[in-house]
């Protein structure tokens, strides 16, 4: 037993732990900087922050897509490459409950009694909303019914496509993808399963039992526990469902020996019923301090609505692939580098209708524009050029090292992507240049309304250019290590720890995507108060 474990560590590589650990110590640095801004801010305001950052993280970490098609069997002679079922699962659900845990452990630790205010002891039962409850477990047994069926289901190679005749005049069609069989499946989607469950337990043990949070009443806090739960039990349940999609994508697979051009996965179709119930059950809200006077009368304004309501419109946007994966299978087994470009696109068309909005139903015509003097903070300039620069180093090395060893070119995408996406990045801007004034009567708001639509494009473009040089590392690297290589370089180390690095890059994108950055987002007008920041400067 010794030596079999001694054995399996030393396969494992030293960077397939040294990645999860510096993304999990940079998740826990971003939650605990935004909570400890309470010192500075509004407590509640802070935690309410720090609640939906958490969550956030966990719902983009828990996406299943990349282990859509597992246990599927490629094409013959095909050039797509079966994911790792294990690494494909275990990112997404152990990835959702780590967020959630290092979001709990985030919060300030304070010697106190975990006792409520009535002496009775805080119960997970306690910050589970009841309805919210049992639906999730009725999807996680669901899932597990389903995924206990499919073990069930016989496994068949895939073939190559021919035609035969039908007897009738006519041409079948024979051939297509093959599956291995469910009892070999089941083991992991069963077991992502139940590690999914015990870590949802965990979750909830953490947050019925922290200490309260400094600045917060008993029933603000009470309040945040709920909210905690609440994020973490929508999460978990698409996950779950997630799972029963993958495995009713496995059983509805046909033999390609049958002559079946066309199946249907029912499954899929209800994760994504489970995903829309879970995107619109919202928590309840911890309410923030009173805005000023002021600030109140500018955030009233239908031009600062239509820009605050501009930010949640370019969050689901963001989701757009993710129907198109589910829906268009080659979408899932090819090149991820058009997806992230389609998210980029949908966001920037938002972006883009927001301002259209505006000229339309609330511009002037022959009053003066007011461009803001400084519509991108330099902090930001500097990380968009930076994302860029990553970008180009990282393709160039990609592609010299695919000539190299004569492999596949997947640099390419990446690069028409990037440049398209790029030159769609230039329509919001011109759009918030060229259009009409508004709001006369407030002196600065339409300087201010024009800087958050740059500002939203910085934004966007730093995340997608880090996302894209990640996606394009995870992809290429395990063809480029030194395992692929005829003879042993220099640079051999540096190519085994490409999927890691690319894997932290993607990581970096997200939070740059939804981390709050206030400060960033106010340049000149921080003087004229337009509300919270993270809601205009999303």
């Amino acid at each position: 037993m010794h030596a079999a474990t001694i054995a399996v560590l030393d396969d494992v590589p030293p960077l397939a732990l040294l990645w999860p650990l510096l993304l999990a110590g940079g998740v826990y640095w971003l939650l605990w900087l935004v909570i400890r801004g309470a010192r500075e801010g509004s407590p509640r305001a802070s935690a309410s922050r720090h609640a939906f950052l958490a969550g956030l993280i966990g719902w983009l970490a828990s996406s299943l897509v990349p282990a859509a098609n597992a246990g599927i069997i490629p094409l013959p002679h095909s050039a797509a490459i079966p994911a790792p079922i294990l690494p494909a699962l275990a990112w997404p659900v152990l990835g959702c409950v780590a967020a959630h845990v290092l979001g709990q452990l985030s919060y300030p630790r304070r010697q106190s009694k975990p006792d409520t205010p009535s002496g009775s002891r805080r119960r997970i039962r306690d910050i589970v909303p009841r309805r919210l409850g049992w639906t999730v477990a009725a999807i996680f047994a669901g899932a597990a019914a389903h995924i206990a069926w499919m073990s069930t289901l016989p496994g068949f190679p895939s073939r190559a496509y021919e035609s035969r005749p039908d007897g009738h005049g006519g041409f079948t069609t024979f051939g297509g993808e093959g599956r291995i069989p469910g009892q070999e499946l089941a083991p992991y989607l069963g077991g992502a399963l139940i590690v999914l469950a015990a870590g949802t337990l965990f979750v909830l043990a953490l947050a019925a039992r922290r200490p309260p949070v400094p600045g917060l009443t008993p029933r603000e806090d009470d309040l945040l526990r709920t909210i905690a739960g609440n994020r973490l039990l929508r999460t978990v349940a698409t996950v779950a469902s997630g799972l029963g999609a993958i495995a009713g994508n496995h059983a509805a697979r046909p033999d390609p020996a049958t002559g079946a051009s066309s199946w249907t996965n029912p499954a899929g179709a209800l994760n994504l019923v489970v995903l829309a119930v879970m995107l619109f059950w919202r928590p309840p809200a911890l309410q923030g301090q009173r805005p000023p006077l002021k600030s109140a009368q500018v955030t009233a304004r239908p031009e600062t609505m239509l820009a605050v309501s501009v930010g949640p419109a370019m969050g689901l946007a963001a989701f757009v692939p993710v129907p198109v994966a589910i829906f268009v299978p080659w979408a899932v087994t090819g090149h991820a580098a058009p997806v992230a470009a389609v998210s980029a696109a949908a966001i920037l068309a938002v972006v883009s209708l927001g301002d259209l909005v505006m000229h339309r139903n609330y511009g002037s015509a022959g009053l003066p524009r007011h461009w803001p003097r400084q519509p991108v903070h330099p902090a930001l300039m500097v990380a968009l050029v930076a994302a860029a620069a990553v970008m180009a180093v990282v393709v160039a090395c990609v592609a010299g090292r695919q000539a190299e060893l004569a492999v596949r070119q997947t640099w390419e995408v990446t690069v028409w992507t990037g440049a398209g996406t790029a030159l769609l990045a230039a329509v919001p801007v011109v759009l918030a240049r060229r259009r009409r004034s508004v709001a006369p009567e407030v002196p600065g708001l339409d300087a201010a309304l024009r800087a958050i639509t740059v500002h939203r494009v910085a934004r966007t473009l730093t995340a997608f250019f880090a996302a894209q040089a990640g996606v394009l590392l995870m992809s290429a690297g395990p063809n480029l290590g030194p395992h692929a290589a005829s003879a042993q370089g220099p640079w051999d180390a540096v190519w085994q720890g490409a999927s890691g690095l690319g894997a932290l890059l993607t990581a970096a994108a997200v939070v740059i995507a939804v981390a709050p950055v206030s400060a960033l987002a106010r340049g000149p007008e921080a003087s004229l108060s337009l509300g919270p920041p993270s809601r205009l400067g999303a």
